[in-house]
């Protein structure tokens, strides 16, 4: 690698802020789907499979797309690669409205998926810009570009409203179309870049971006991405559908209640970032995860009524779960969620600094991946049992499996650096 100048704190300022309000939109369009697809599956008479695997089609895309769009981004630069991503993205979301039966309508979903494909063009962008005592903070604060998913829960209902779904759509193209512009024309190319084309410097062979991906641990990244990611994307998706079907509420209500759980799910990747420079990421994931597990159980739980033979009569108990404490408990998912997001990728720009883009792409496409399997496994759960709260356990599973796979990797660094202290250990595992 060639060795990059020291950017400025005004330029470092400028890259993040530019990426992350590209982020935001393209996060915005990514999960554009949670809404327009509740007027589409209405139009279509879809099942809630169907629906299901509608919503996730974006995801698939926007998750495969990460790890060779982290490579062609350390090859070719994040500006050019942001710019081209988006330019393209948007032509996909106008095309949307040309769709008329259901395969259609998959095939849309597949290009307007490229949405979620800049989140490591992102990653490579803004890394290359700050050092390694620092990239935890700047990365979380780019992950605040999540944010577009509240965005889009919370304004997509009443544009629906306003201007039908597919004037939704033209207007999420317009907005993409010309963020992809003005990114090109106001960021400047990151140092690096810049360095290897003023001394005619190569991009690394893709043999050498690729070999850190056998590393075992690579992949229990990507894991924990399955889940701090990945069904942050499936519940952004899946709770205006809950909203709607479990409480009965109107799609705008839906919408704006499911926003008060993307908007911690965004807004705190700075604070994971901050504590993850601090005290380490994994000090931090162990007690997200744990958080988590707690709860996913408490929401998981079905409710019902129970009548119970009493000396005056029968007794009525209902164990419902009120709405005011459901969507509190969504707020501190979401809460957590975001604080491991921003400790994963802590870790990648930790361990793996010259291969942020194809390890990071990795990891952002198994977590990505989560948001498109967890979505369809949701609709066929719940066309199984009927019961709306069975996602939630599928959910509390996967993050109990997720925490026992770490612990005992954490466990096993112990036995091989018996010279480092417990507690160190369980921050540099």
């Amino acid at each position: 690698m060639q060795t990059a100048p020291s950017p400025t704190r005004n330029d470092q300022t400028r890259a993040l802020a530019l990426a992350t309000f590209a982020f935001a939109t393209c996060f915005a369009v990514w999960t554009l789907f949670s809404i327009i697809g509740i007027s589409i599956k209405k139009e279509l008479d879809l099942s809630d499979t169907q629906f299901g695997l509608l919503v996730a089609t974006p995801v698939l895309t926007g998750s495969v797309s990460r790890l060779f769009l982290g490579i062609w981004a350390e090859r070719v630069g994040g500006r050019l690669a942001f710019a081209l991503q988006m330019l393209v993205t948007a032509g996909a979301v106008w095309m949307l409205t040309w769709a008329e039966t259901y395969p259609m309508f998959l095939l849309a979903a597949l290009g307007l998926g490229l949405a979620g494909g800049s989140f490591i063009i992102g990653v490579s962008y803004v890394s290359r810009w700050y050092p390694a005592g620092r990239q935890g903070t700047a990365l979380g604060i780019f992950g605040v570009g999540n944010i577009g998913a509240a965005a889009t829960n919370f304004a997509a209902p009443f544009l629906v409203v306003a201007f039908g779904w597919e004037g939704t759509a033209r207007l999420y193209a317009l907005l993409l179309a010309a963020t992809a512009v003005l990114f090109w024309l106001l960021a400047h190319t990151d140092p690096v870049h810049a360095a290897r084309a003023g001394q005619a410097g190569r991009a690394p062979s893709l043999r050498a971006q690729l070999a850190p991906l056998s590393n075992p641990q690579v992949w229990r990244f990507s894991a924990y991405y399955f889940f701090v990611f990945g069904g942050f994307v499936a519940l952004a998706s899946f709770l205006p559908r809950f909203y709607q079907g479990a409480y009965g509420l109107e799609i705008t209500t839906a919408g704006m209640l499911a926003t008060l759980y993307s908007l911690p799910g965004a807004a705190f990747r700075a604070l994971g970032g901050w504590m993850s420079d601090r005290w380490g990421a994994r000090y931090l994931l162990y007690r997200v995860f744990g958080a988590a597990l707690v709860l996913l159980l408490l929401m998981a739980h079905p409710g019902g009524q129970f009548v119970i033979p009493g000396m005056n009569g029968p007794l009525r108990l209902d164990l419902s779960m009120p709405l005011w404490l459901f969507v509190g408990l969504t707020i501190l998912l979401g809460f957590v969620m975001s604080l491991g997001s921003a400790a994963v990728f802590k870790h990648v720009a930790a361990y793996y600094p010259a291969h942020v883009g194809p390890v990071g792409g990795l990891v952002g496409m198994i977590g990505g991946l989560g948001g498109f399997f967890l979505p369809i496994a949701f609709g066929v759960l719940l066309d199984a049992t009927g019961i709306w709260t069975v996602p939630f356990l599928l959910l509390f599973a996967v993050v109990g499996g997720t925490l026992v796979w770490m612990h005992r990797a954490v466990r096993t660094l112990e036995r091989q650096r018996p010279d480092v202290l417990p507690g160190q250990r369980a921050r540099s595992a």
